[in-house]
């Protein structure tokens, strides 16, 4: 490695299958487009589509989707390096349904376990984490073996040096249930939160920023309410917190008092799906630009609100170009 990383994830990787119709129940549909997928990687790529040198460590399949993947990640300008085969397992596949504006169920094809969840610790760069300007991990990677290891030692081995972000990522069918978070989230999953938060609670002792929306937040916190989420987060060890509201746009609070509230911003929503995963890249991309907190939070709402307005996720990443034109013509 001859310089740091602007950006490291690690997490989940895979293949999107997404209808080229929209507003068609997935029985019916009849065309489908393959796109790159998993929100730890669609993070790399916002970010590498915004300037920045990224990599993820993930794993596939040993098969055509796992060789599909590879091409893509370089056809992005994303490092696959440390993108590698595990034999017993099927690179995994993701199907959605498209009922704009806010109805996009997802299907994930993942069994009998993910290649991603197969990383382990001892096959880490740890020098490459340890160097990267950002390092970024989520959820999804707590919630089984050998994953869950190699997250917390790839965290061990950050010594929270430079910027470590956790995606709080919140997929309860991962963690044995069902729906959503409580309260107005959705179908409960509480037992599957209960399960999660000691995990989530261990991840954030070695994070400088959580970044995850009001549901996410209360897997971590027990707490839904935005600003109390907020400062439990900073209360469990990160630097910055920022919660993402949906419709209400986006809150931020930082250790040193610093805080800020963004409105969403307004597109005809296409897909929501992906839009937080834009987020994500182009708050990296702040984050290392040195962005205060508005600014920075306006830019990510934008690259999401882009991401929204398109069909697909990996490839519908903006440039920083197009985020700059979509701001100036607000």
């Amino acid at each position: 490695m001859t310089q740091p990383y602007d950006l490291i994830t690690m997490g989940r990787i895979g293949v999107d299958i997404y209808p080229l119709q929209t507003g068609v129940p997935l029985a019916r549909v009849e065309t489908f487009g393959k796109f790159l997928g998993g929100s730890a990687t669609n993070v790399a790529v916002a970010a590498a589509r915004l300037g920045r040198r990224s990599a993820v460590i993930s794993r596939t399949g040993r098969d055509p989707f796992g060789d599909y993947v590879h091409q893509a990640l370089r056809d992005f300008g994303v490092d696959d390096r440390w993108v590698t085969a595990v034999e017993a397992y099927p690179t995994p596949v993701t199907f959605c349904e498209i009922f704009p504006p806010d109805d996009f169920p997802l299907y994930f094809y993942r069994r009998p376990k993910a290649p991603d969840l197969v990383i382990r610790p001892e096959e880490l760069d740890q020098d490459a984490i340890a160097a990267a300007r950002i390092f970024w991990i989520t959820g999804t990677g707590l919630c089984e073996e050998p994953s869950r290891s190699a997250t917390l030692a790839a965290l061990e081995a950050r010594g929270k040096v430079g910027t470590t972000v956790f995606d709080l990522d919140w997929r309860p069918m991962f963690w044995g249930g069902e729906g959503g978070a409580s309260g107005d989230g959705g179908a409960t999953g509480a037992a599957a939160m209960a399960t999660a938060r000691p995990y989530y609670e261990a991840a954030l002792r070695h994070a400088t920023v959580a970044v995850g929306n009001v549901d996410e937040a209360e897997v971590a916190t027990g707490l839904r309410e935005p600003k109390a989420s907020a400062q439990a987060l900073l209360d469990m060890g990160v630097e910055l917190a920022v919660i993402k509201q949906g419709p209400k746009g986006v809150l931020a609070v930082h250790r040193d008092g610093r805080t800020a509230e963004v409105p969403p911003t307004p597109v005809e929503v296409v897909n929501g799906l992906g839009a937080g995963d834009s987020f994500g890249g182009a708050l990296c991309h702040g984050l290392l630009a040195g962005w205060e907190l508005a600014p920075m939070m306006r830019y990510a709402n934008a690259a999401g609100a882009i991401v929204a307005s398109r069909l697909a996720c990996s490839s519908a990443m903006p440039t920083a170009d197009e985020v700059d034109a979509f701001l100036a013509g607000r």
